[in-house]
């Protein structure tokens, strides 16, 4: 058996860089660790950090294909942050006119949690603590 020690990122392509880049950074607050432009490929990569730890690569590539489904399609299903108070995270993203799904309450956890979308429709979930 493998001996993994933890997730060292995600990596998400996007299709309008700088909007992504600001949601990613000025909506979710992320911060940015790295940035860089690869000529070679017309491509941006974002190397992205949550409380100081690495998580995310954004890309940018020319003319990606768009996400198959929501959400069911192969692949990465949603992506999943926990947050100590879902109604404070809720309030914050409407402030921000993010569309927010109605809050659930997990059947085998009892906790509650929600549902947006990035600029490129990827599911993000909003976990309460």
């Amino acid at each position: 058996m493998l001996s993994l020690n933890k997730v060292h990122h995600i990596a998400i392509i996007c299709s309008d860089y700088d909007k992504s880049k600001l949601f990613y950074t000025e909506i979710l607050g992320l911060t940015i660790i790295r940035e860089v432009y690869r000529e070679e490929r017309q491509s941006y990569k974002l190397d992205l950090a949550l409380n100081g730890n690495y998580v995310i690569e954004l890309f940018s590539f020319p003319n990606p294909p768009a996400r198959t489904s929501r959400p069911e399609a192969t692949g990465l299903r949603h992506l999943a942050f926990e947050v100590s108070n879902l109604d404070e995270t809720v309030s914050f993203l409407i402030s921000k006119n993010i569309d927010c799904e109605a809050i659930r309450v997990d059947e085998f956890t009892d906790k509650r949690f929600t549902f947006i979308a990035d600029p490129d429709d990827l599911p993000i979930e909003f976990y309460e603590r």
